[in-house]
């Protein structure tokens, strides 16, 4: 089963959601993408208010273009649609947490 949509939502659409939301930009092959799932998970269980959206990147994919995405996976957290910070290659449940930073 697929983690990340394929059909990702128009910038527009993510820059118009309201509170929180926590951006997942990736693919399912990543082998870093795979090995941050545990942490996600640990991250978001204390978190069900956070919405969250794993959306695949790639070549042709405006929304990660729009974020500057670079490497996989990069978590971008937003306010009302703005970034207000970002985790690329988390390798511990720190660097997660430190996105709630300033919440």
């Amino acid at each position: 089963m697929a983690h990340y949509l394929a059909d990702n939502p128009a910038p527009e659409a993510v820059a118009a959601l309201p509170g929180l939301t926590l951006l997942e930009f990736g693919v399912d092959w990543c082998p870093h993408c795979q090995g941050a799932q545990a942490l996600l998970a640990q991250f978001l269980t204390s978190r069900p208010q956070l919405r969250h959206l794993a959306v695949e990147d790639g070549k042709g994919r405006r929304l990660g273009r729009v974020h500057g995405v670079k490497l996989w996976p990069s978590f971008i957290l937003l306010r009302d649609g703005a970034e207000i910070a970002r985790a690329v290659r988390p390798q511990g449940l720190a660097e997660l947490e430190s996105l709630m930073r300033g919440v």
